[in-house]
C-alpha cells in the first residue's frame, strides 16, 4: 500500500530595520542586555499608540515581489487576541484577511512551490528560563522575559502544501533564506531567531479509489527546529513515523510535536484538537494601508539581481560550472569580488575565468579562516581584484608555477603587495627558456642512468621521477610542462 505526504511551511523572519514596527525603540539583535529596547509602546503602557514603519512595509513588498506574489491595493492590521507572558499587550498586531502580499512561488531546481501569503506583524518577547538550584524545593524556578524582541518586525509566509519530502523543503528554505539575504531585508539567522520554520505535515494512504477525493490525513504542526538541515530530517522522520502507524492500523493524533536534535526525531508536545480561537478584529489604532500601482512598480523596479538570475548569469558570463556558480551565489561578497577580477583580466578566453575562480574558492578560504562558503565580509582581505588578476596572468603566462603562485597569493595577503614584486624579491618566477632548462636536464639524466634505461624499456612512469628531479634541482621554479616535453624528446 503506498502512501502520500501532504507539506505546508510557515516562516517567520524578523527583518532588519533601524527601529520596531510600531516605535522607535532600535531593532538590535545583537543586544546582549534585556529590556534596553523599550519603550511605552512595545511595553503596552496604558495611552501609548503605535505607528507604522515605512521601512518595514517596503521590505516586505520587496520580499514579496522578489517571490512573484501580488501585492494588494488595500491592506490593514488585526488584532490577535491571546495571552502569553512574552506578549506586552495581551494581542500581537498582526495581519488576518488582508495580507499584504499573497498568490506568490518560488522555483527550486525544477519543482514550483506555491505561496499563499506573506504579511506583517511583531514579533513577541524571549522568554528565558534559568534552571533552578537542584537542592531548591518545588516550585522555586523561575522563568525571565526580556522584551528587546518585542515589536520587531516579523514577516510570516505561508505555503501551500506542495512539499513531499525533507529535501525540497531544505531547498526551499535555502533559498528563500538567500533571497533575503540579497535583498538585505533580513540576515535570516536561525541561530538567532531571525528564521523560523515550522511544518504542517500529514500522510494519507493512497489507492486508486482515494487518489484524487482530496481527502487528506491528519495534520501534525513541528515546532522547536533549529536548522535548516533539521527541518528537513524532521520532515522525513515525521513521514516514516506516521506511516508506520497508518500500516499498524493506528490513527495518527493531531498535535504538536518538537524536533529533538540529539535524539533525531519527533517529539510530543501538546495535543491540538480544535484551532484557537483568537477572536480577530480590526486593529482600532492604525489606518488601513492602501498602495498604488506607481509604487508598487517602483518598489519592483528597484530589486537587486536575486539568486536565481546571477546562477544563469554566471554561467553563461564566465562559463562556470554549477558548483562554482552557487559557491558565488550563496558567498555573495566573494562573487561579488570574482566580478570584479574578471572585469579586471578583460578577456575573452574563458580558461581564464575558470583558472581565477578556482585559485579564488580553493585558496580564499584558508587565507581569511573562513568557516566554510559562507562568507558575508572580505574587510580583512588586502590583496585587490586588480593584484589577484595580476597573479591569473602570471600563472596563464607560465611565468609562475602552480607551488609558487600559492606562496605569492599568502604574501599578497599578508603584505597587500602586488604578485610582481613578490616574485621579483623572492625570485619565484617559473624558469621556461629552454637552454636554461636543457643544461639542468643534461645534469639530472647523466645521474639517473637507470632511470634513463627503465623509462626506454617502455616504463614510461619514470618519466615523473625525471621531472621531479629537475623541479628539484631548480628549486621548483621550472615550468614542469616544458619539463616534461624537452625529456621525452631528449629520451626518445
Amino acid at each position: 500500500m503506498l502512501y502520500e505526504p501532504t507539506i505546508g511551511l510557515e516562516i517567520h523572519v524578523e527583518l532588519k530595520t533601524k527601529t520596531k514596527m510600531f516605535c522607535n525603540s532600535l531593532n538590535d539583535p545583537d543586544e546582549k542586555h534585556p529590556n534596553v529596547n523599550v519603550c511605552e509602546v512595545c511595553l503596552a503602557h496604558p495611552g501609548s499608540l503605535p505607528v507604522i514603519n515605512q521601512e518595514a512595509i517596503n521590505k516586505l513588498l520587496q520580499v514579496g515581489l522578489a517571490l512573484n506574489c501580488q501585492v494588494a491595493e488595500v491592506s490593514k492590521f488585526d488584532r490577535k487576541n491571546y495571552f502569553y507572558p512574552d506578549l506586552p499587550k495581551g494581542y500581537q498586531i498582526s495581519q488576518y484577511d488582508m495580507p499584504l502580499c499573497k498568490d506568490g512561488w518560488l522555483e527550486i531546481g525544477e519543482k514550483k512551490v506555491n505561496i499563499e501569503r506573506i504579511h506583517i506583524e511583531e514579533d513577541t518577547g524571549r522568554l528565558l528560563h534559568p534552571v533552578a538550584d537542584p537542592s531548591a524545593p518545588v516550585g522555586a524556578g523561575y522563568s525571565l522575559v526580556d522584551f528587546n524582541r518585542a515589536g520587531v518586525p516579523l514577516m510570516e509566509l505561508v505555503t501551500r502544501p506542495d512539499f513531499t519530502n525533507g529535501r525540497e523543503v531544505e531547498k526551499f528554505a535555502k533559498e528563500l533564506q538567500l533571497i533575503m539575504r540579497y535583498l538585505n531585508a533580513s540576515s535570516a539567522d536561525m541561530e538567532k531567531g531571525q528564521l523560523r520554520i515550522e511544518v504542517n505535515i500529514s500522510v494519507k494512504r493512497k489507492t486508486p479509489s482515494e487518489k484524487d477525493n482530496g481527502k487528506l490525513g491528519t495534520k501534525v504542526e513541528i515546532k522547536n527546529i533549529n536548522s535548516i538541515n533539521a527541518a528537513g530530517r524532521a520532515v522525513d522522520y515525521e513521514i516514516k513515523r506516521q506511516t508506520e502507524l497508518l500500516e499498524k492500523g493506528e490513527k495518527i493524533a493531531q498535535e504538536t510535536r518538537g524536533w529533538d536534535e540529539i535524539k533525531q526525531k519527533t517529539i510530543s508536545q501538546r495535543s491540538k484538537e480544535s484551532a484557537h480561537d483568537y477572536r480577530y478584529f480590526p486593529e482600532p489604532d492604525l489606518p488601513p494601508m492602501r498602495f498604488i500601482k506607481d509604487q508598487t512598480e517602483e518598489i519592483r523596479l528597484g530589486l537587486p539581481e536575486l539568486p536565481a538570475a546571477r546562477r544563469a548569469r554566471f554561467a553563461q558570463e564566465y562559463a562556470l560550472n554549477a558548483s562554482q556558480v552557487e559557491i558565488f551565489t550563496i558567498a555573495k561578497h566573494l562573487g561579488d569580488y570574482y566580478e570584479k577580477v574578471a572585469s579586471e583580466l578583460g578577456t575573452a578566453d574563458k580558461k581564464l575565468y575558470t583558472l581565477a575562480a578556482n585559485y579564488i574558492i580553493t585558496e580564499f578560504p584558508p587565507l581569511l579562516n573562513m568557516q566554510g562558503m559562507e562568507i558575508d565580509d572580505l574587510a580583512g582581505l588586502q590583496i585587490t581584484p586588480e593584484a589577484f588578476a595580476q597573479l591569473i596572468n602570471l600563472l596563464a603566462e607560465r611565468k609562475l608555477s602552480s607551488t609558487a603562485a600559492k606562496a605569492v597569493l599568502k604574501e599578497m595577503a599578508a603584505a597587500g603587495l602586488h604578485p610582481e614584486a613578490i616574485v621579483k624579491e623572492k625570485n619565484l618566477g617559473q624558469v621556461s627558456d629552454i637552454g636554461e632548462l636543457q643544461k639542468v636536464i643534461d645534469g639530472v639524466i647523466a645521474n639517473h642512468p637507470k632511470a634513463v634505461a627503465d623509462y626506454r624499456k617502455g616504463k614510461i612512469e619514470v618519466i615523473k621521477f625525471l621531472v621531479g628531479q629537475v623541479m628539484a634541482a631548480t628549486h621548483g621554479q621550472a615550468n614542469p610542462s616544458v619539463v616534461s616535453e624537452l625529456l621525452e624528446k631528449h629520451l626518445r
